[in-house]
């Protein structure tokens, strides 16, 4: 591009990239608006873990070519740009902005260069003042996705400037710059499709510029031929054969273009482009009505809107419709132009000529003569199209600026222009900011158009704003009561607000406007795509109450007998199989899911919840890995898998369960589950000083955090720090009161290390007052009356005890005891214990033995379900539960192993009850 750019001086390039500075500084403070949410922030493809052939596999949105959802947009090295950007600055939006900005001034530069070619340098320079600042490019330019304008222009241009230099010496052809030519053509169709559409610009060069034909002259050759009065001159014979290079050339890339796409068009609703669906004449005048509304919008762009579909221009369905003047001055325009540029010779209808080629032949793509398109008017596409209307421009204004007396009034005119047109590109540039900045400006212009309205809809709605979201999507069912979407997003926003009955009936407006199948006919070809998702809304809405879920299955199959493909329809399906208990069915779902897409990671993640509700760990493992092999950051796999290593208790694999959970904590640093179960891995290592450290910063973010102050809690009672216990546990306490275990932890601390009975007897009589009948408190509560030496009242506790607990031997014994001790008392029952201590020793002893194994508990984490933007993926961990049993104390080897199961017992009881608890 430097060598193409040879010709410019340093003072234009100096004032072309100020004059565009001064336009576009602004746009690196905008965001991911619109179009760019999908290209960019949506698109795995950016990312450093996605292979780069899938680039090449997929579609500018990152959708894989093959599948029918696919826009069909190839754009291979836009995305690959997009891709330098993540690799440096990830999703900082201004490194986005800045290289569009960048690509736009190289336009602007080489744009120069072209139009040197066919003005004056003067005229040159004004030309290329006037694209820099023209407010038609604004979408382009500060819309992140515009860079495929960008790069396809520069390509496009370059590919031109190669082409002008295949004519040698004496007519020659030079095929050196012909093969750079069909090689920058490849390169900027790679980028943007139009980019193919420079060949039949060069075809017009060559014949009317580089050969100097004019078209009578031409017709009287070929007349001449046919007559057999002359042969074909070998000039023209070897512009024949340049021609026939270039037009090979250009079937060849039609031909792969064709192949990429697997000869399948994109699936487009008539919200998208109602022309293109109307009946004759409706569609034809439209169409043609099409092109003065944008040879206007570059003419005057004062009124600019990021999207023209649905009812933004009515359709014209009638030949008396006053538009239709429009369309036909404008053919008389065009037609005029045309006729001048090909009949005279000269220098001033070759300016005109080329300009028109410019204008014409790119938007061609765009024009809905060959094939529909998604839009009805997209600035966008006005990039290209507009290089030539500003050299037509710039050619008139020489005209006028060459007479004396209107010499003045050019330049003011000129000067004029440019500054109002610089500072309504600064204005725009703000619309761009943010999507709600965005779609209303867009709603200024035009009031009609339902997607707009939803759009604000989705701009409050990522806000959390959901009342006045919900005003504007049901704005747009008003404007376009036949809009799907738009009920979707009513019954959605219903449903974040919580109002059921509300989104339920929205999603049966939605549901009973889907197409009817008609047999033999393809279902899929008259439906968007993301329409289907309405049975997956409803479906997922429904589940909710136990007595449907019945109904939501009938409705996940009804979307995939509509679509086999439908691989949310499987997922959501075997979800809710598992809700329903039927894990094995789950299994066949998320199989058949696999089948489409074997490289998400989500699938195969669901796939490993459903061998831990088969009971096969060792499976649920594999397919936990096989996630985190695609995705080293899938946030739930890492969490999840770390769980099931930990549960396991094989300690083999408890260092590969904490680098998971390490690496969780690095993903999301917020959440204290983490933290809390890297905890309980040090606990189980016997880390003491690691364990309390991640127990702290669990609670430090969580401060209710039940499960991480109890376990600390007994982590320093564990190791001789009982002291440092209490307000541990009276934080738990404060937040949960009636904490059973902790009441219990808290009165063995009191009675034994702070020798406080009336607390430790409040403790136990908070137990009693939850849970008449919980033996351990009940138990504890005996001893105290034993610690005050009420003995009588020592025997009433312990015999309502044992009745409770019938079959306990210890409690059976201290029975025995008390009531030996009140025998052996006699008459003296004032006195203190016996001297030697030893039968009150063992009564404490053993009546505390059930109070300290309480203490033995560790929790694990249970991650919550996600239900975002309608779609859920399971993301429960494993549970076990087992009953906590009192165990009689025999010999101390037998406590030792019954100390032992208790510890796993009451982990995994303190699990179910955090998971009760909804923790």
């Amino acid at each position: 591009l430097l060598e193409k750019m040879a010709g410019i001086s340093l003072k234009e390039t100096v004032l072309i990239v100020g004059v565009v500075a001064a336009c576009y500084w602004n746009s690196l403070f905008c965001g991911f608006v619109f179009d760019d949410v999908s290209a960019i922030l949506d698109n795995k493809d950016l990312h450093p873990s996605t292979p780069l052939k899938n680039l090449f596999q997929n579609d500018f949105w990152g959708t894989p070519m093959s599948e029918e959802r696919s826009h069909k947009s190839y754009r291979p090295l836009t995305v690959l740009t997009f891709r330098l950007n993540y690799l440096f600055s990830e999703l900082n939006a201004v490194s986005y902005h800045f290289l569009n900005l960048v690509f736009h001034v190289v336009v602007c530069l080489v744009f120069l260069k072209v139009c040197k070619l066919f003005l004056d340098n003067r005229s040159s320079v004004v030309a290329s003042l006037l694209f820099a600042v023209h407010p038609i490019h604004t979408e382009a330019v500060t819309g992140v996705v515009g860079r495929a304008e960008l790069l396809s222009s520069i390509f496009f241009l370059a590919a031109f400037l190669s082409y002008t230099k295949s004519k040698g010496p004496d007519n020659t052809i030079v095929w050196t710059p012909i093969a750079v030519t069909v090689f920058l053509v490849a390169v900027a169709t790679l980028c943007k499709e139009q980019g193919i559409t420079v060949v039949g610009i060069c075809c017009v060069y060559e014949v009317f510029i580089a050969q100097g034909y004019t078209l009578p002259a031409l017709l009287d050759t070929a007349v001449q031929i046919l007559r057999g009065k002359g042969s074909i001159p070998f000039s023209m014979l070897q512009t024949l054969l340049k021609l026939i290079v270039l037009m090979f050339s250009t079937l060849l890339l039609v031909v792969v273009r064709v192949q990429v796409i697997q000869s399948q068009l994109p699936v487009f609703t008539r919200f998208d482009n109602p022309a293109a669906v109307s009946p004759s004449p409706a569609r034809q005048l439209t169409f043609n009505y099409l092109l003065p509304v944008n040879a206007w919008l570059l003419l005057n762009p004062s009124e600019l809107c990021c999207d023209w579909t649905m009812g933004t221009i009515p359709l014209v369905e009638s030949l008396l419709d006053v538009r239709n003047v429009a369309t036909l001055t404008f053919f008389c325009f065009l037609g005029s132009l045309m006729v001048f540029s090909l009949r005279y010779p000269g220098d001033s209808s070759k300016t005109v000529l080329m300009a028109l080629c410019l204008i014409v032949l790119p938007f061609i793509p765009a024009s809905n003569l060959f094939f529909p398109v998604g839009f009805v008017v997209a600035e966008r596409v006005l990039y290209v199209p507009s290089m030539g209307f500003c050299i037509l421009v710039a050619h008139g204004w020489k005209k006028l600026s060459n007479k004396s007396v209107l010499r003045k009034i050019s330049w003011v005119c000129l000067a004029a222009v440019l500054f109002t047109h610089a500072l309504k590109t600064l204005h725009r540039n703000w619309d761009w900011e943010s999507e709600y900045t965005l779609f209303m400006s867009a709603l200024k212009v035009n009031k009609n158009n339902a997607k707009l309205w939803n759009n604000v809809g989705h701009a409050l709605e990522n806000e959390k704003n959901f009342e006045r979201a919900l005003q504007f999507f049901i704005q747009a069912t008003q404007v376009q009561p036949d809009d799907i979407g738009a009920h979707m997003n009513v019954g959605r926003t219903y449903k974040n607000l919580n109002k059921t009955k509300e989104a339920e009936e929205s999603y049966m407006i939605a549901k009973s406007l889907m197409p009817q199948i008609i047999p033999g006919k393809k279902y899929a070809a008259r439906v968007a795509p993301n329409h289907l998702n309405v049975y997956i809304n409803l479906a997922n809405l429904i589940r909710a109450n136990e007595s449907r879920l019945e109904e939501a299955d009938q409705l996940y199959r009804q979307a995939i007998s509509m679509r086999p493909d439908f691989k949310q329809a499987y997922i959501s399906r075997g979800e809710l199989l598992l809700k329903m208990n039927k894990p094995l069915k789950a299994k066949e779902a998320y199989l058949r899911a696999l089948e489409l897409d074997r490289t998400n990671a989500d699938l195969w993640y669901n796939l490993a919840i459903v061998y831990i509700e088969l009971k096969d760990p060792t499976e649920a493992l594999k397919n936990f890995n096989r996630a985190l092999e695609l995705n080293p950051a899938h946030k739930l796999a890492l969490f999840n898998s770390a769980l099931l290593m930990q549960e396991s208790g094989d300690a083999r694999l408890r260092p590969e369960a904490k680098q998971r959970l390490l690496h969780y904590v690095k993903e999301e640093p917020q959440d204290s589950n983490g933290y809390f179960n890297l905890g309980m891995l040090a606990m189980d290592d016997k880390k003491d000083t690691e364990a309390e450290a991640w127990m702290k910063k669990a609670i430090r973010l969580q401060p209710n955090f039940r499960s991480a102050l109890f376990n600390l809690a007994l982590l320093y009672s564990q190791t001789g720090k009982e002291l440092m216990a209490l307000p541990v546990l009276e934080d738990l306490l404060r937040y949960y009161p009636d904490h059973t275990k902790g009441l219990i932890l808290k009165g063995d601390i009191l009675m034994n290390q702070k020798k406080d009975i009336v607390g430790a007897k409040m403790c136990f009589e908070k137990i009693l007052e939850l849970d008449p009948n919980n033996v351990q408190g009940k138990h504890n509560l005996c001893v105290v009356y034993f610690e005050e030496r009420d003995l009588i009242k020592a025997e009433k506790c312990l015999v309502e005890t044992l009745a409770l607990a019938p079959h306990e031997e210890y409690i059976q014994r201290h029975l025995n005891i008390v009531r030996s001790k009140i025998a052996s008392v006699g008459a003296m029952e004032q006195s203190s214990l016996p001297s030697d201590g030893t039968a009150a020793t063992e009564a404490k002893k053993n009546s505390f033995q059930n109070s300290k194994e309480a203490k033995s508990e560790k929790t694990t984490t249970q991650s919550t379900a996600d239900n975002k933007k309608e779609h859920s993926k399971n993301k429960k961990p494993t549970e076990k539960s087992s009953v906590d049993k009192e165990t009689p104390k025999k010999s101390t080897k037998e406590i030792k192993d019954i100390e032992k199961k208790r510890v796993a017992a009451l982990k995994r009881l303190e699990e179910i009850e955090r998971i009760l608890n909804g923790e």
